[in-house]
């Protein structure tokens, strides 16, 4: 109850609860539950849903109603708040969205690489089967090895290395090209062996794929970037449909302590709402930024200086030859990064500085478009190497700001050419 003045004074003004509104049927499209999948939540008249910062919450005022922790019944209704290191308001509402876009339940993490160091301390694999991709990545894995003695295999080691209770770490599409691998062909590798098979789908997030319906055992996300898509929210989320494995993640993680903070659950519920949106024009954005790049480098006019900068383009829309399963897998779009290899490093040093729209940082999955020279924050990678995350913008305003950028990067290189070769005297 809360009070409001008015020309007859102070009243008392009701919130009495209403009714909680129903799930809305899974057959809806991913735009409406991204809406409509937390209206069973809301106990209160806000359209927009509020914020809880409390970290602990009332028991039951007659004790009647209390009940033990030894007799409490696991999973706790949504609204049996306890303390928020458990649940809490804000991130179950998060929870409870992404679960029908994810096909999955899930749980929500501090980041992405808590939810990754949260799943090995969960499966504890003797081996783990990983390539390439994000090197923080590499870093929970170097950790868990220091803990537990686990051993790192190739992406690509023989199934017979393999075995029951280990895990095939996939990422696709991968860091930080945006190329992608086939989920099912993993899947029967790693199944076959009796191992598990992990995919990080952070970039391709829902909508661009759906990891479980190609045999993934659990799906990770960086929720930092698409999901969270502001740059402006740290999250990790992990899903999964085997038995027991969500509720024990869940249980593991009030002790990990790696929840997610109530500002970040509230920002990530905002996210969700225009998620789909969001997507579908980055990933349309990348792919006819892409297509135009490798036109100028297979000989399209007006290339020229694409072509004395640019070694290759990497990206999925690029993988010719496996089109027949990465259509399926990507039905609705390829991922909304790509990478471009410059000639050397000085190129792929200062292209940046020469661009107005694409700003100069790490991290992906915003609204605004970012490029990095990804030698900045991977210390392992080729140092020719940009990352190109694609925002919001208008594709056309980016190909013009790129297409400028070369202009000016190559100007500048044939001027200093000259300074430093000046021709020889008569």
């Amino acid at each position: 109850m809360s009070l409001s003045a008015s020309s007859d004074g102070i009243k008392a003004i009701s919130h009495t609860d209403p009714p909680p509104s129903s799930s809305p049927p899974s057959t809806h499209h991913p735009s409406t539950l991204a809406i409509h999948a937390d209206d069973q939540l809301n106990r209160s008249t806000d359209v927009s849903p509020a914020l809880h910062v409390s970290t602990t919450f009332r028991y039951a005022r007659d004790p009647n109603d209390l009940v033990p922790a030894k007799d409490q019944k696991t999973p706790h209704p949504p609204d049996a708040h306890i303390y928020s290191r458990e649940t809490a308001p804000t991130s179950t509402r998060l929870e409870t969205l992404l679960t029908p876009l994810l096909h999955a339940p899930c749980v929500t993490y501090s980041s992405g690489l808590a939810a990754l160091h949260a799943l090995y301390v969960f499966l504890r694999p003797a081996r783990v089967s990983i390539g390439q991709g994000y090197h923080g990545s590499h870093g929970v894995l170097a950790l868990q090895t220091k803990l537990t003695g686990c051993r790192v295999l190739a992406l690509d080691c023989a199934a017979d290395d393999l075995g029951p209770g280990d895990v095939v770490h996939l990422e696709t599409p991968v860091n930080p090209t945006g190329e992608a691998f086939c989920i099912k062909a993993f899947a029967e590798k790693a199944h076959a062996r009796g191992a598990y098979l992990l995919v990080d789908a952070t970039f391709g997030p829902p909508g661009l794929q759906d990891p479980l319906e190609w045999g993934a055992d659990v799906v990770m996300h960086a929720g930092t970037k698409y999901l969270g898509g502001h740059s402006d929210l740290l999250c990790g989320v992990l899903a999964s449909r085997r038995d027991g494995w969500v509720q024990g993640l869940r249980g593991e993680r009030t002790y990990l302590g790696s929840v997610m903070g109530s500002l970040e659950g509230w920002l990530g519920v905002r996210s969700l709402r225009t998620l789909e949106v969001r997507v579908q024009r980055q990933s349309g954005s990348c792919g006819r930024l892409v297509s135009w790049l490798h036109g100028m480098l297979e000989g399209a006019g007006g290339g020229e200086m694409v072509r004395e900068a640019v070694e290759r383009v990497r990206h999925a829309s690029l993988q010719a030859e496996d089109m027949e399963w990465l259509r399926q897998q990507m039905p609705n779009g390829y991922g909304p990064v790509f990478a471009i290899m410059m000639k050397n490093e000085g190129l792929a040093r200062r292209l940046p500085s020469k661009l107005e729209l694409f700003q100069h940082a790490t991290s992906l999955g915003g609204v605004e478009s970012l490029i990095e020279w990804r030698a900045m924050s991977d210390a392992k990678i080729d140092t020719r190497i940009l990352r190109i995350s694609v925002g919001l913008e208008h594709w056309e305003d980016l190909r013009d700001d790129l297409s400028r950028g070369f202009r000016a990067l190559i100007e500048e290189e044939n001027t200093a050419n000259a300074t430093s070769n000046p021709p020889a005297p008569p």
